[in-house]
Formats: structure tokens, sequence, C-alpha cells
């Protein structure tokens, strides 16, 4: 089999994007992408790669995730994140994770144990025993743009004027029905080995204790050599009924369609059933690439070879020299 041009694609969130977080955004997933590629180019392993993506934006407060995740009705922040080998078929998801700084590192590690999911003091207590460090006092990882978003959220259900929660956080649009996201990366290496990455702290005002679609394989991650990989984002109750991540695969490996087409395809698909808007990122087992959003806006980026292409708007694609 003739070998890959490897790719490292990172998404930061699908929604209604605010303007004033386009900029910070896509300097975000262009980072991200870089340095998981550098990563992928050092080590050779694709789950290297994605978690190493994946924590350059949770320590970005332009992303919902680590620093920078929204907050529970309780004003705490509660995160989640998976990741998968499509070598393997192994997963590590984790949930309702507080004062650690990159889920993503301890989703990595519950893949060491004989489940696929940890939750709640469970993960916690784990991630103690594993030497994570817990941030001490508590909430250091909330942030004044979350903290606004919060109050707005609030206000907007008290004037009922939000249907869906929130999940973008800054705007200058109050009670916008945003459903933004998420950070995701999907990586395959030159002999197709492909991984997975996904990671939020959810959406604004969410009632403690509430799992989204992000540590769910199927829904938000799910990744298989044989087929490709794929990272969601977006409104994480449609996104779990749809399990869009299986979808996208399924289309390409039944239906024949190609991963730009998939991705497309099941991302109008789910928002026409059941109205909530989505992104997704997909890469199949040859590596070609797939990006698509019902949303407004998604925060996108894949480097390959000494290019990185980007962009944020609806059939947006720019390119640049790769800056290492």
């Amino acid at each position: 089999m003739p070998l890959i041009d490897p790719v490292v694609l990172v998404h930061g969130g699908a929604g209604d994007i605010p303007a004033e977080r386009v900029e910070g955004k896509l300097v975000g997933v262009k980072r991200a992408a870089r340095i998981g590629y550098e990563k992928l180019s050092a080590t050779g392993c694709v789950l290297d790669a994605v978690e190493e993506a994946v924590r350059s934006m949770e320590l970005d407060p332009f992303f919902n995730a680590g620093y920078g995740s929204v907050l529970t009705t309780e004003g705490n922040v509660e995160m989640e994140a998976s990741i998968m080998n499509g070598a393997t078929l192994r997963a590590g998801c984790c949930s309702l994770v507080k004062d650690i700084m990159h889920p993503i590192s301890l989703a990595r590690r519950v893949m060491k144990t004989p489940h696929n999911f940890l939750a709640g003091n469970g993960v916690m207590q784990f991630a103690k025993e594993e030497g994570f460090d817990v941030l001490s006092p508590p909430g250091q990882l909330v942030t004044d743009y979350a903290r606004e978003a919060l109050e707005e959220w609030k206000e907007g259900q008290r004037r009922g004027e939000i249907e869906f929660a929130r999940t973008e956080i800054g705007s200058s649009n109050k009670y916008n029905k945003a459903e933004v996201g998420t950070v995701g990366a999907v990586a395959i290496d030159a002999n197709g080995n492909i991984a997975v990455a996904t990671s939020t702290g959810g959406i604004t005002g969410k009632l403690p204790g509430r799992v989204g679609d992000t540590p769910l394989v199927g829904a938000g991650t799910y990744a298989d050599n044989r087929v490709g990989g794929v990272s969601t984002t977006g409104h994480g109750e449609t996104i779990m009924k749809y399990c869009l991540a299986h979808d996208i695969l399924k289309r390409i490996d039944f239906l024949g369609e190609n991963a730009q087409a998939a991705t497309e395809n099941a991302c109008k698909k789910m928002t026409e059933k059941l109205t909530g808007t989505a992104g997704a990122i997909t890469i199949d087992s040859q590596g070609q690439v797939g990006v698509s959003f019902t949303s407004q806006r998604m925060a996108w980026a894949y480097t390959k070879g000494s290019t990185v292409a980007y962009g944020i708007e609806q059939n947006q694609h720019l390119e640049e020299a790769l800056q290492i």
C-alpha cells in the first residue's frame, strides 16, 4: 500500500461565533494544527499528535475547553473529553472533570484501564492517583468571558429568549442561540493509522452533572483505521441523538461517499431532522479531508506537508506556508 501524506486536522467549535472572536479562533486553530503536526513528525504517534493539538486549545480562552470552558447554572466548570485509537478501537473518555487543565490527557490515561469511560467522583479520584495536578483553590479555570456568558444566559432565561443553551462566550449579541463549543483533532500518519481527540466545557447554563456528546464514542468522537476518523462540535443533545461521528463514517463505509461529501451530508441531514446545528472534521483512510458545518461559523485548520489550510466561514478555504 502506498504511503499516505500525514495530516493533522483540528476544529475549534461550530456555532454563532461573534465577529470579535473570529481572529482569536483562527490563530488558535492554526497553532493547534501546527503543534499537532510537529508532534506527529517527532514521535510518529497519531495519539500524541491529537492529544497535543487539543492541549494547546485547552490552554486558550478563545475556546470552550480547559481554560475558557463555559459554566454550569451554579457557576462551575465541568469538562469532558474523549480520545480514540483507530488501529485498536480503544477509547478513553471522561466527564464531570473539575479543576484539571487538560481533560484530554486525563481521557488518554483512562485508556490504560479496563474501561472506556470514567466520570464524576471516580474520574477525579483516578486523576489524583495518576498524579494529575488538581488546581487549588478551585475555580481557576473560570474566565471573565465565561462569567459574562452565564449572566447573559440567565438574563435570557428570565426573558424567555433562549431556546438552546449557549456554548459560545463573549458575544456582543445577547441571547443568541449560539451552539458553538468543543475542540477536536483528527490525525493520520503515513501508514494510515488514525486517532481522534475531542474536549469541551459543555454548554452555558447546563445543569450540574450534564453529559454531552463529546465523551461519547460514536457521537463526538470515532476512529477506525479501516474507514476514517471524526470529531464533532455543536449542539450536544442533537449530536448525541444522531450519533453524528458514526454516521459520517458509515456514509464513507457503506455509501462510498468521500470524506467531504459524507461530512456535509451527515451534518445537513442531522440539522434537517433535529433542528440543532453542528460541524465535523473528518479524515478518511486515504488521508482525504472533510470539513463541514450547518452553524454560522466553525474554526478549523489542517497541516499537511509544508502548508496549513484554514477557515471559519461557510465555503472558506485559505492556505499559507507552514511556519515551523
